[in-house]
């Protein structure tokens, strides 16, 4: 049987010993985990995040965190640690910095919307270029701005050990954005990233010509969003051009751009010859009744790699869904499917249904459900699809994990 790890009594004594107040949240998880008797041995991942909507909690600070380090440098099997939306600054990234490069057990580290700016995300990036156990960071909505980007960007070219890196929402710049292409083309280990959300002052799309310029020869890479940069057609072909000769990217998201339908024509042409993509994200484009007809015709007669595809509010009316609905019946491997917010008609109605109802389209699989009124048949919303809970947490349990975000279960790039 194995040895209880205490952890709560470590961290009374670190905040007796350092004259820090206990924060309650923190003993109140530490009290909790003691209690599961399979951490010592399985590993844990702590969660301290601070935005739980049903028990507010005090938020950690960056006195709390020196306390929280001191009582995980005696407990390597914590390997994970949760400590998003908190009041982490530039202070308690110098902390978290420190305890990276003491030979942390961590795997993976969540400090998505604190504070920390640029120099935190200096020293964090610095400390992954020695640190050899991370596998899995997440800075998203940490306004570290362009030059911090700068300073994991260089990161990538030293560190061999991360696999994903989370730098969506953080203010990252052209600059930055060139640079993290420049060192994914020297990075090997590297399977996942998210650069969602830069500020771009041009509408050249010179990101979009040097990210295509890196997947021409990067290997590793598996997840890529690039949601939010202002892509239009001309970015869309460079893309298709270097995915051609990729045979690595599995999941491809450009959601919140301002791809039309000649755009997805490309992607169309793309999906033909590219076996190896599986998830296609075009959420909040404008492809229409053109675009969703030149998906369809790709995957009916052509593709039989992509798994699932996201068009939601996509200004898709009928005709475009009926092609789509037709693709699913044809396209086996074509398992998921997220159409709402475009125009549901009633011949779209009764086709989703059709799917629904025979089994070929699992409800777990869409995010719209069939309801009939007076004999006609409409389709409702379901808090469905590939990355739902990316952001937030649900306030109840009441959506499967697997079906709020789908995209964890098709393409599983690490462990966390």
């Amino acid at each position: 049987m194995s040895v209880l790890p205490d952890l709560h009594l470590h961290y009374v004594q670190a905040c007796q010993n350092l004259n820090q107040p206990e924060n309650p949240f923190i003993a109140r998880v530490l009290q909790e985990a003691d209690k599961n008797e399979e951490i010592s041995t399985k590993g844990f991942t702590l969660k301290l995040a601070g935005n739980n909507h049903l028990v507010p909690v005090p938020r950690v600070t960056d006195d709390d965190l020196g306390v929280l380090v001191s009582v995980l440098g005696q407990a390597a099997f914590v390997t994970g640690l949760d400590l998003a939306y908190n009041l982490l600054t530039d202070a308690g990234a110098k902390t978290m910095a420190t305890f990276l490069q003491e030979n942390s057990p961590l795997r993976y580290l969540n400090l998505m919307f604190n504070d920390i700016g640029t120099s935190g995300a200096e020293l964090i990036a610095g400390a992954l270029h020695s640190n050899q156990s991370l596998v899995h960071l997440r800075m998203t909505g940490n306004k570290i701005g362009n030059q911090g980007g700068m300073f994991f960007a260089s990161m990538l070219i030293i560190n061999s050990t991360l696999e994903k890196l989370d730098l969506g929402d953080c203010d990252v710049g052209l600059q930055c954005l060139v640079a993290t292409a420049i060192g994914l083309t020297q990075n090997k280990s590297l399977k996942a990233i998210n650069l969602n959300r830069p500020l771009l002052s041009n509408q050249q799309e010179e990101t979009t010509v040097h990210i295509a310029r890196m997947l021409r020869t990067n290997s590793s890479l598996v997840e890529l969003h690039l949601g939010k940069h202002e892509m239009k057609t001309f970015g869309v072909e460079r893309l298709c051009e270097a995915l051609y000769k990729n045979s690595s990217l599995r999941y491809l998201d450009l959601s919140c751009n301002n791809i039309i339908c000649d755009g997805v024509k490309f992607l169309g042409e793309l999906l033909k010859r590219n076996q190896t993509l599986e998830i296609l994200d075009l959420n909040a484009n404008r492809i229409e009744d053109i675009g969703a007809m030149y998906l369809s015709e790709a995957l009916t007669t052509w593709n039989r790699s992509l798994q699932a595809l996201s068009i939601v509010s996509n200004n898709i009316t009928g005709k475009g869904l009926l092609s789509l609905a037709q693709a699913v019946q044809s396209n086996m491997k074509l398992s998921h499917i997220y159409i709402w917010g475009n125009k549901l008609d009633k011949s779209t109605c009764w086709a989703f249904s059709e799917l629904i109802e025979t089994g070929r389209l699992q409800l777990c699989c869409t995010d719209v459900v069939p309801y009939e009124v007076d004999g006609e048949v409409f389709l409702a919303e379901l808090s469905h699809g590939l990355g739902k809970h990316r952001y937030w947490a649900p306030r109840c349990a009441a959506v499967a994990p697997g079906a709020a975000n789908a995209s964890l279960e098709i393409v599983a790039v690490s462990e966390y």
